[in-house]
């Protein structure tokens, strides 16, 4: 056979080849920056609590001083004095801190590092508190947290502060970008969407403004230490924090592989990615004056997996912001079972607290054409 001309069978073996690589090529926007390799290990600063797994009182292993750290950033532990840091002791306030940290996911109570327990604590989340002065209303046992809110289980921060009648249309700006490669018209687009999720439960109206100084609300990205008190740690770990009304600021930490357009599930196998509208939600549900719920599918939940997106209000949402905002009339979301009982005793901090592009279509099509060959 000679090697000068190709036969039709050939050249559409190669246009379906040229098809394939064209096809995987999709927008920048389309795909998170920073993405590491698939399958590669996860950066999380966490990530070495597995090796304190089994861990109980009495013990003495390094690395538990971290995880007193940890429990003290999310109000588990009181704040050690910054001459004496904490101990890699396993002594009974850690014992009983632990505890309360079970509680409050609905793990079994036992104040043991158990395997379910360390796995809910190396998983990202929300960089604000779920207990403040000792007390949380995240804990689904608590005799004082069920009076308090009948069978419902989303919380306020300390007093229920709240943005007053007089401003129920609130301005948003996004003022610090340069630490993201997602473009502003993308950021403003998944912004809008996140706020429009509050406004259609409630009588909130939010609206974007370019200039910090006539916005209410206050959105950018940042690295380490920003100026705020609450650090961001990297790669996973914190994700965001917001602070209470009717302070309005809104932080996302720059490390993360956000995705913004793109369909978070596809990246999955990344090990990093993660969704910016589904955190942003989250993030609103505090700046509004919600605390933590311990409903594992309510957006107020602390915690996210990678590669999972998360928008939509559930009941407990729902009920929390109505009974701050009222209802907005037109609502046709979820419908709460019952009038909320909650008291605005609150859990939480005052203090810090998306589908791919047409590539895939393309590489499908390729696909096929090249099994019909």
């Amino acid at each position: 056979m000679g090697a000068t001309s190709a036969s039709p069978r050939g050249l559409v073996l190669l246009v379906a080849v040229a098809m394939v690589a064209v096809s995987v090529v999709s927008p920048a926007t389309a795909f998170p920056s920073g993405l590491p390799a698939a399958g590669s290990p996860l950066p999380n600063p966490w990530s070495a609590f597995q090796n304190l797994s089994g861990c109980h009182m009495g013990e003495e292993r390094e690395g538990l001083g971290k995880l007193k750290d940890y429990l003290s950033h999310f109000g588990y532990l009181p704040s050690p004095p910054s001459s004496s840091p904490y101990s890699d002791a396993f002594d009974e306030y850690l014992e009983a801190a632990i505890a309360t940290y079970q509680r409050n996911f609905g793990l079994n109570a036992t104040g043991v590092l158990d395997t379910p327990t360390v796995e809910q604590m190396v998983a990202p989340r929300c960089g604000v508190a779920d207990v403040i002065n000792g007390s949380s209303t995240m804990d689904r046992n608590s005799s004082a947290a069920a009076a308090l809110r009948g069978r419902h289980l989303y919380s306020y921060f300390p007093g229920g502060p709240m943005w007053p009648p007089f401003r129920r249309n609130l301005r948003y700006a996004i003022t610090s970008t340069s630490a993201t490669t997602i473009d502003r018209a993308t950021l403003s687009t998944v912004f809008a969407r996140a706020f429009s999720r509050w406004a259609a439960a409630t009588n909130l109206r939010f609206t974007e403004t370019a200039s910090a100084s006539d916005a209410d609300i206050t959105i950018g990205f940042y690295s380490g230490d920003h100026g705020d008190g609450e650090a961001f740690d990297g790669p996973l770990g914190t994700l965001a924090h917001a602070f209470s009304p009717t302070d309005g600021r809104f932080h996302l930490d720059a490390a993360e592989s956000w995705v913004a357009n793109g369909d978070v599930s596809r990246l999955s196998s990344f090990g990093s990615a993660v969704d910016l509208e589904s955190v942003a939600v989250h993030e609103i549900g505090h700046l509004l004056g919600l605390g933590h719920s311990s409903v594992p599918d309510s957006i107020m939940y602390p915690t996210i997996r990678t590669g999972t997106r998360k928008v939509e209000l559930e009941s407990d949402d729902v009920l929390g912001i109505q009974s701050l905002y009222g209802t907005n009339p037109n609502f046709k979301g979820v419908t709460p079972t019952s009038p909320s009982t909650s008291s605005r005793e609150m859990d939480g901090s005052a203090g810090a607290g998306i589908r791919p592009g047409s590539g895939f279509v393309g590489l499908v099509a390729a696909v096929v054409l090249l099994l019909a060959l």
